[in-house]
Formats: structure tokens, sequence, C-alpha cells
């Protein structure tokens, strides 16, 4: 078995190589730090400079989260040769988290124990919480997120469709798949939207004031994509004029720069706070207390795959962005 030298950068979201190393089989070569060795064959990182990706031999870029910032996208562009690779190890705990939100919005959990907590008992409005047995769940996006989402949502009595880039026969869990185009003819039947896709150039507004008001007027729309994914505007005026009945949100459209404003950044330009039909949630799909350790497990099973000369999992195509 030939040596594979890895490098693995810092950053916020670094596994280190102490925590990896005990995980990798006696053929990978382990280094880390900002400056990227002669040799070097797999970079694990996000953000890389340019410097950074220059050596000869480098083949692969493992970012080690879900996604491909529009930075690396744009500057593999110039290093063909080098592939990159995701890490899909927070699929489960954003998968909870879709399902938390899907059932806080619905059920108007946050004013209600806001209520209660003074006492407020008049606040338990039986029309304005929705009952999910029963109902259509459409989840966008059907794939390591969607898949776990899906059959949760059956269990509740659900039944379940989802679109992908390309329609396919149902695997029996989702009742129907459908391809992306399909969007217009399925948001009429939506009691529930759950958005798990990645942002590319289309995606990107994909849900606007159209989209939005061909839902059914007590529909629950959850976020666990990237914010952009919907129209900030038009979700904003559908929540405040309860064109649908709630939304629970993970990620959204303003983000701190730094930790100096990590506590005074308004997540969007228009006031979600005042709004008691959405639950705001910060960008934390994937933060739990394994979150670490999972990274690690999946980053180390990729390396030990490419270690015995098989092809890596989860690659990215830089022209769909994912």
């Amino acid at each position: 078995m030939a040596e594979i030298r890895v490098h693995l950068l810092g950053g916020a979201e670094a596994t280190a190589a102490a925590q990896l190393a005990p995980l990798l089989n006696g053929a990978i070569s382990l280094t880390e730090g900002t400056a990227v060795p002669a040799g070097t064959q797999i970079l694990v990182g996000g953000v890389p400079t340019r410097d950074q990706l220059t050596s000869p031999q480098l083949t692969s870029l493992i970012i080690p989260w879900t996604g491909l910032p529009r930075r690396t996208a744009e500057l593999l562009g110039d290093f063909p040769h080098v592939q990159a690779y995701n890490l899909h190890h927070n699929a489960l705990m954003v998968a909870e988290l879709t399902v938390t939100l899907l059932l806080a919005a619905a059920k108007f959990i946050l004013p209600l124990d806001r209520a209660m907590r003074e006492g407020d008992w008049s606040r338990n409005e039986p029309t304005r919480t929705v009952l999910l047995s029963g109902k259509m769940c459409l989840i966008l996006g059907y794939g390591a997120i969607g898949q776990r989402v899906a059959p949760v949502c059956r269990a509740l009595g659900m039944t379940v469709i989802a679109t992908r880039r390309q329609p396919a026969e149902s695997d029996g869990i989702a009742h129907e798949i459908h391809g992306s185009c399909a969007l217009p003819d399925l948001l009429p039947r939506a009691d529930a939207v759950l958005v798990c896709l990645p942002l590319t150039g289309k995606t990107r507004g994909l849900i606007g004031g159209e989209e939005l008001a061909l839902l059914p007027e007590n529909a629950v729309i959850v976020n666990v994509g990237r914010g952009s994914i919907l129209d900030e505007e038009a979700l904003f005026t559908a929540l405040r004029e309860r064109r649908i009945a709630g939304a629970g949100l993970d990620v959204w459209y303003n983000y701190p720069q730094d930790d100096a404003s990590s506590s005074n950044t308004q997540p969007s330009s228009f006031p979600f706070a005042d709004l008691d039909n959405v639950v705001m949630s910060p960008h934390r799909g994937g933060s739990v207390i394994e979150t670490e350790q999972l990274r690690a497990e999946a980053l180390a099973e990729m390396l030990n795959t490419a270690a015995a000369g098989q092809p890596l999992p989860n690659r990215v195509d830089l022209e769909r962005g994912y």
C-alpha cells in the first residue's frame, strides 16, 4: 500500500492531527498547519489560499463540511487537476434539527412558551396550530439530509414527496421523487416544505413571492440549506401577513464577520424577530456534542479509502456547485 501524504489546514472547523491520527491506517502520513509541505497529495480545508494549492502532487481537496465556498470554487478553476470532496458527517444532526424546527413552527411552541413563563394561558389558539399527520411534506433536496428527514416525516403520518436534480422512482420512503422542474406543480400540494438544498446558481432565489403564493395558507416552511434559497423580503412578507402558517429557519442572510460582532448582528435586514410565527436558529444544524468526533471519523474513513486505492465519495461538481 503506497504512502498517502495528507495535510490539515487550520481553521474553526479543522480536525486536529492528534484527534485524527489514531483512526488512520499506517500508509497515511499526516501534517498540519498553514504551510503545506512539498509532496502533499490530499489537502483538508475549506478555504485554502492559492499558494496552498500549488503543490504539484496535490490531487484532492477535502472540504470538512457540506458545501462549496464561492472563493474556493473560483480558485479551484485555476487548478483543474485538484478535485474537491465534501464530508457529510453532519447530515444526521441537521436532519434532527430540521424535524425540530418543523414541529416547533407547526405547534407554535415558542410564543406559547414565552406566555406560559408569565402565567398567561390566553395565547392557546388552536386555530394556529397545524396538524402534520395526514398532510403532505415536500423535501427540496433529497440528498444525505433529506433522505434522513423523510422516514421521520412518514412516521408522523405525513405523505412525503421530494425533489432532486433528476426524477427517480420511489425509494420506498419518499412516495414520489420528482425533478426540480416540477416545483410549480408540487408547491400547491405541500403543507410543509423542508429546504435541504445546497446554494448554487440555480437554487439562489428558488423560492420567491410567486412560489410562496402557491402554498396552502397553513403551510410551514423550514430552511436548513442556505438563506438565499428563499427570497428574504418575500419570506418575511408572507410570514408577517400570515399567508403561510410559520417557518423554522436555521440559515440566514447576514452573518457575523468576526467574534466581536457575534453578539450584535441581526440575521436579516427585515425584523423577523418581531414575528411570532417564525422559529429562529443561529445556523447550528451541524453543532452537537459529538460533532468533532463525527467529523474525525468521517474524514478518517475517506482518507483510509484513498490509501486503499479506492475512489473518494462525495465528489463536488464545480459547475453545479455541490
